[in-house]
């Protein structure tokens, strides 16, 4: 059996949503200081239709990561093109990355696990099918999970992830279904460069293969793409950056998606382990660095929002973005569940986490108006160890990822995540993880953390990593922007002397210096 969670007290549902309502904003701003319409607007900036849409919606807000959940259910096994970076698994529990998933399931068996999931996390807000192949080139099982779960969960959003060959055909059903959630993933608008990463496509029939297999291809993403958005359906594009092979070219199809209505671009890193036995990985193709990624981000953001809070999850995650509790929700275990669905205490709940979002709201922008009198042309990065919920409350030692905010006098903004391997192991610190996590936030000025030991501390410190213990289970936004002021006061009395770190020392001009 799974332990059942209580959800915690709420006020009065109608109270709190009218407060809800008053709300103004929903996360960080953009680099102008300034909310836009995508993965970090809040409220007012975005017409009522589309917030209601992304409020709580994990993937495609990226303040609502923070507190709401996702889950997906591995029903589409089938895929009908091959990508140089996949390599589908069926029975893997042992690797994070899409097209990885411990087990399949029939329409019903992942219906019912939709709804257990929901009983026992009431912030899972959305389902999504994503693979671990393609959910068009298994239309009857995707449709009908939708159908079963429409039927009983009528509060859960729905969302499909495609590869766009498809797309086309079956963008009437997608609307006949309510799914108001797409991502499609678009990695070229140049059938040149497609053949580099596509071997092959299996239409109507026939293989294709090279240049008019990536033709054809391409012509389906963006027709699919404009047919979604033409009917109002929100669309996010995914993009695998694979550096040497489309890196630049992303910039294109950037331009290509927005100008099609895409909502949301999500550039992802190549993931090239060798041992995933990929195409890429086992030819020695290497993912860019952490660095290149931003850079290329902030290049696009110009054009439009880009998502930075992706995990590239399993086919089967289930929980907040960056955690995984599908071994929570195995088969077995769903079959052992006596499931309540309570549709009233899941509102009530998410009107109570609506009002800590609130409240971090507020408090964010209470101290970025401490800041309003500040004159400064530093931007800097800090890294944070979470384990959620907007708050610095996870252990440096304990800590799988840190996410990484850019700081400046227009406030704090969430710019992406680092993985690193938890630097204490049964108790004990391991100093050779301790120098890869080192080495995975060298371009931040400081890293925030609910607690941390003597030696790492020390460590970082020699590193020129300042560790921040002072705003431990505080807000992530409101404790950046906090220290922030300190140190700029620190550096007019002449206490300090600012010294860049790297990449993520941004001079007057846009000029990133390199490391």
């Amino acid at each position: 059996m799974v332990e059942m969670i209580t959800p915690i007290s709420s006020p009065d549902p109608a109270q709190a949503m009218q407060r809800i309502a008053e709300h103004k904003g929903c996360g960080t701003t953009g680099g102008d200081g300034k909310a836009s319409c995508g993965s970090a607007a809040g409220q007012g900036d975005l017409p009522a239709e589309i917030w209601e849409k992304v409020k709580n919606h994990p993937c495609y807000s990226e303040e609502a990561h923070h507190h709401f959940a996702r889950m997906h259910v591995a029903v589409a096994p089938a895929c009908n093109i091959q990508c140089n970076y996949c390599n589908r698994k069926y029975d893997c529990a042992n690797e994070s990355r899409p097209g990885v998933v411990s087990e399949k399931l029939t329409p019903e068996q992942a219906a019912k696990k939709v709804i257990a999931v929901a009983s026992v996390i009431p912030q899972m807000t959305v389902l999504g099918i994503a693979g671990p192949g393609d959910p068009l080139a298994n239309p009857a099982k995707t449709f009908k999970t939708f159908e079963l779960v429409a039927e009983t969960a009528p509060d859960i959003k729905l969302c499909l992830s495609t590869n766009g060959l498809a797309l086309p055909d079956y963008v009437d059903r997608i609307s006949k279904y309510n799914i108001d959630h797409v991502t499609i993933t678009i990695n070229m608008v140049d059938p040149e460069i497609g053949a580099k990463i596509y071997p092959w496509i299996f239409w109507n029939h026939k293989r294709y293969t090279g240049i008019e297999a990536a033709r054809i291809l391409s012509e389906h993403q963006l027709r699919g793409l404009e047919m979604l958005t033409a009917r109002g359906i929100l669309c996010k594009i995914n993009s695998v950056m694979i550096p040497g092979v489309n890196d630049k070219h992303l910039v294109e199809v950037n331009r290509a998606v927005k100008a099609r209505g895409a909502f949301l671009h999500n550039i992802m890193p190549l993931i090239s382990a060798p041992e995933h036995g990929t195409v890429f990985g086992l030819a020695g193709q290497r993912g860019p660095s952490a660095q290149e990624l931003k850079a290329l981000q902030d290049e696009c953001q110009g054009e439009m929002n880009m998502m930075r809070h992706c995990r590239q999850c399993r086919a089967d995650a289930v929980g907040l973005i960056g955690e995984d509790r599908s071994a929570e929700f195995t088969t077995d275990k769903i079959m052992d569940m006596e499931v309540n669905y309570d549709l009233t205490a899941r509102r009530a709940y998410q009107a109570a986490v609506e009002l800590e979002r609130e409240a971090k709201l507020t408090a964010h922008e209470e101290e970025l108006s401490a800041l309003a009198g500040e004159e400064s042309d530093l931007t800097m990065l800090v890294a944070v160890a979470t384990k959620g919920s907007g708050l610095i409350n996870e252990h440096f030692g304990h800590a799988k990822e840190f996410q990484i905010y850019e700081i400046s006098v227009r406030g704090a903004k969430f710019v992406g995540h680092r993985r690193v391997d938890m630097y204490c192991q049964g108790g004990y610190g391991e100093e050779d993880t301790l120098e890869t996590v080192i080495r995975a936030i060298n371009d931040c000025h400081a890293v925030f953390v609910a607690k941390i030991g003597g030696c790492p501390k020390a460590d970082l410190a020699a590193a020129g990593i300042e560790p921040v213990e002072e705003f431990a289970y505080e807000f992530i936004e409101k404790s950046a922007i906090s220290w922030f002021r300190a140190y700029l006061a620190k550096i007019a009395s002449g206490e300090i002397a600012h010294r860049p770190r790297g990449d993520a020392e941004i001079r007057q001009g846009g000029l990133i210096i390199a490391a």
